[in-house]
């Protein structure tokens, strides 16, 4: 922005430069200038013969006729730049022709004097010039200060809400230490974070970055001792400014480990370090920053980069990071505390799945398995982009809710009975023992029986026929225990049984025989008859709704945990993963839409892994392809979702799901 607006006349200055009386006046003015001792601290010059300029420092006044002003500007050309940022000020002797005045008192004009002034005007105009430019460059640093303020302070304001918002230990730590050489234009850095307790505490490094090179890094240990800058930094508290680190203040007990420039060729020299104070006023890490740089864009490749572009750390850099480190510090801790709670809720689910398989190790891996089916199979849906699942989406948090609701959905079964649990055929063990029992004491009733005819048939001198037969009708009478006994075995397996077999239960049940005590038993009790009598699996209707109830007791247990806002729907999406579409599952009968949608998952996860586990003691593992046709059949019959049953299949979910898995046919 040029100061004044040039004449388009290019024979004026010449001819005002002839004028006698013109050039007269301005030798006037530099002589009593000159001499002015009033002015003795200013250096007074002829920069053009029309014009006379009293220098102080970087600012002047410059003095020019009104015919320059007035047939003549382009004299004034040379001074526009300085007109324009107020490092100079315009005076004119004696009254000009032309108008405009307002514009041209806002780019540098600074008065009029008589043609011919006194020395005590000339002395006031050259006070009050740098004056007026004096406080002109206070105003102008004042504004560049507060807009470098709104800058700064919108800065931070982002930084606090990006930090705010991250609550992975690892991101946030980046984002802290992007954010600190983002405010104080540090070319590197690096941040350590504090493990352990006093007097064994340790700075674990965790992160660098660097503008100019790239290397691989990894963690590693060091003491919190005076010995290193960031040791010392963490355990003095304070922060740690250096101009040059190959050139340390005399005294410091810390010293520099040049290792990483000799093997990278990098030159660290200014060095900017702070601890992150948490609010109980103890030190949880430590941010390092490298290499301040004029201007943000340089790269350090060479020694010369770094000695042209770097420079020290001002006060303004350690203001902003100590700002920085108050919030990082709070972010970190909080972040830390948010991982211990982490850790803690996942050490419970932990716990928790180890206290239900211990009760029914039959099932052992069963809700590892699937959670990592369920939460793989919300991943696909996450990226469907069309279908009736295209706006379902599963956050990272939503993931891991569904991950905890999935290795606790059979949480509940710690309130089932563990024979209920663990119940392999249709009878229990100590019922079977007691049938063998009776049968033991019904074959032996008939040894005595038969022995005591044959005593009785001695005495009275029978034949060796007869005794033979009698010895016959023993056999037969044992052989007919001995199948019967094996037909309660067959009937006790958990498979479908023929209806020849429950016949033959049911004529054992009208059986019976006399005890010890003469009274009269049955053969098998109304409750043996009534589990042998199951069609189908090993559990009588009873013990099946005792099983269907762990679902009820999953939410109710599970309810009374304090999820949180977070994982608040953990125990609704737990307890309802045994709910089909057509209304017949359990324990509400909820329909179609009333179902959660990570239900449904669970549910297609839980069907499948309990077909195809192959640890189960009371059946062989389904191969994949048939346990995939029974999930279609449960969707034509109302129970699964159809589209997440494809969605399932086509993305084969069970070979890209995460954790430990023994499939049969996979």
């Amino acid at each position: 922005m040029t100061a004044l607006v040039m004449m388009d006349d290019p024979h004026a200055a010449a001819s005002t430069e002839r004028d006698p009386s013109v050039l007269g006046s301005m030798s006037d003015v530099e002589a009593v200038l000159s001499v002015d001792p009033r002015v003795a601290n200013a250096l007074v010059t002829r920069p053009h013969p029309l014009l006379v300029m009293v220098v102080r420092e970087e600012l002047s006044v410059v003095f020019a006729p009104a015919a320059v002003w007035d047939g003549a500007k382009e004299i004034l050309a040379p001074h526009a730049a300085r007109f324009a940022e107020s490092q100079s000020a315009l005076y004119v002797l004696g009254t000009p022709e032309s108008r405009g005045l307002d514009a041209a008192m806002a780019r540098g004009l600074g008065g009029f004097l008589p043609a011919r002034p006194h020395a005590d005007d000339l002395f006031l105009a050259v006070e009050r010039g740098f004056d007026l430019l004096d406080a002109k460059k206070r105003a102008e640093r004042r504004a560049a200060w507060v807009m470098r303020y709104e800058y700064e302070l919108g800065e931070l304001v982002d930084i606090a809400r990006a930090m705010t918002t991250e609550r992975d230990v690892g991101k946030l730590l980046g984002v802290i230490l992007a954010k600190s050489r983002f405010v104080t234009g540090a070319d590197a850095g690096s941040i350590y974070v504090v493990e352990g307790e006093a007097p064994s505490r340790l700075l674990r490094f965790k992160l660098t970055q660097n503008d100019s090179v790239s290397f691989d890094s990894r963690e590693f240990l060091m003491p919190v001792n005076s010995r290193s800058i960031a040791g010392s930094a963490a355990l003095d508290k304070k922060r740690i400014t250096l101009d040059d680190v190959y050139e340390l203040p005399a005294g410091s007990s810390f010293g520099f480990d040049r290792r990483f420039d000799e093997l990278t060729g990098y030159r660290t020299k200014s060095m900017l370090v702070a601890p992150l104070v948490s609010q109980r006023d103890e030190v949880i890490g430590v941010i390092q920053l490298i290499n301040k740089k004029q201007s943000r864009d340089e790269k350090l490749y060479t020694p010369a980069d770094v000695e042209r572009a770097v420079v020290p750390f001002d006060k303004r850099s350690e203001e902003l990071v100590a700002m920085l480190a108050a919030q990082a510090a709070a972010c970190l801790e909080n972040a830390l505390l948010y991982d211990e709670i982490r850790l803690l809720f996942e050490g419970f689910v932990k716990a928790s799945v180890e206290a239900i398989e211990s009760r029914d190790p039959t099932t052992s891996g069963h809700s590892r398995r699937v959670a990592d089916l369920t939460v793989g199979l919300a991943k696909v849906v996450d990226h469907e982009s069309a279908g009736p699942f295209r706006d379902a989406t599963f956050t990272r948090e939503d993931l891991r809710e569904l991950e905890y609701a999935s290795l606790l959905h059979d949480f509940g079964k710690i309130g089932v009975r563990e024979q209920v649990l663990v119940k392999a055929n249709k009878l229990y063990d100590h019922q079977l023992t007691l049938i063998r029992a009776r049968f033991d004491y019904v074959a032996r009733t008939l040894e005595a029986d038969i022995l005591t005819r044959k005593v009785r048939a001695l005495e009275r001198g029978v034949s060796a026929d007869e005794l033979r037969a009698l010895d016959a009708e023993l056999a037969e009478k044992r052989q007919e225990l001995d199948v019967s006994y094996a037909a309660v075995l067959a009937a006790n397996e958990p498979t479908v049984v023929a209806a020849g077999e429950f016949a033959r239960i049911e004529a054992l049940a009208a059986e019976s025989y006399t005890d010890l005590r003469g009274e009269v038993q049955r053969l098998l009790s109304a409750d043996e008859v009534t589990s042998l009598s199951v069609k189908r699996g090993s559990l009588t209707a009873t013990e099946f709704d005792e099983i269907r109830s762990h679902v009820v007791h999953t939410f109710r247990f599970l309810s009374r945990i304090p999820w949180g806002k977070q994982f608040r729907r953990v125990p609704a999406i737990a307890a309802a993963h045994h709910e089909r579409l057509n209304g017949t599952g359990y324990p509400n009968r909820l329909h179609g839409e009333e179902i959660p949608l990570q239900s449904k998952l669970m549910s297609i996860a839980d069907i499948f892994d309990a077909l195809t586990a192959n640890d189960r003691p009371y059946k062989k593992a389904v191969p994949v392809e048939r346990a995939l046709d029974i999930l279609r059949y449960s969707v034509r019959d109302g129970h699964l979702d159809g589209e997440l049953v494809r969605i399932f299949h086509e993305a084969r979910v069970w070979e890209t799901a995460e954790g430990p898995r023994t499939r049969a046919g996979a």
